[in-house]
């Protein structure tokens, strides 16, 4: 085949293939959140690794665990190759990861999902990463878009705990 035969047959495809319009790629929907399998965690690789566990309805505990996990790294200078800290949320826990409470059971509770954005922006700078159980998500018809994107969706909250300790990870719940 020389060059002329080609760009003939490149120029044939072309004509063959369909050519989606402006409107169908702006319809287009936004990728979903990244999932993780548990065979994707991560081993502990720091001098410390926890992992903090959501799965409670009151706001004041929330950000006294974020209060606690800033402190935690904190003592390593915010240092990521010194430590490694993952939240699970799972359960009624999830709802403070959410940009909207619309159409959901907490759209009458008043939660400042603004600060609790602010602060775990805060927090994944360090590399902290925030993980939120699937399970929640389908069970209680929740819509993926409605999460912050710098989340990461896991097939089961409690088996990630799980399969994290088993990686060598501590386990925190603030009380």
């Amino acid at each position: 085949m020389d060059r002329r035969d080609f760009f003939k047959l490149g120029a044939a495809l072309a004509v063959s293939v369909p050519v989606m319009s402006v409107q169908a790629l702006a319809q287009e929907k936004k990728p979903p959140l990244p999932k993780l399998n548990l065979e994707d965690l991560p081993e502990k690789e720091t001098e410390d690794a926890v992992v903090y566990h959501c799965d409670f309805p009151q706001e004041n505990r929330f950000h006294a665990m974020l209060t606690n996990m800033r402190n935690h790294l904190s003592a390593y200078d915010f240092d990521p190759f010194r430590i490694k800290l993952i939240l699970v949320a799972n359960g009624v826990g999830v709802k403070f990861f959410m940009k909207t409470h619309k159409g959901t059971k907490w759209e009458k509770e008043n939660i400042d999902l603004k600060r609790a954005q602010e602060r775990l922006s805060y927090l994944s700078q360090f590399e902290v990463e925030f993980y939120i159980c699937d399970i929640t998500i389908r069970s209680l018809k929740l819509k993926y878009e409605n999460f912050f994107d710098f989340v990461k969706i896991v097939p089961s909250g409690v088996g990630t705990i799980g399969r994290l300790q088993t990686n060598g990870f501590g386990y925190i719940k603030v009380l």
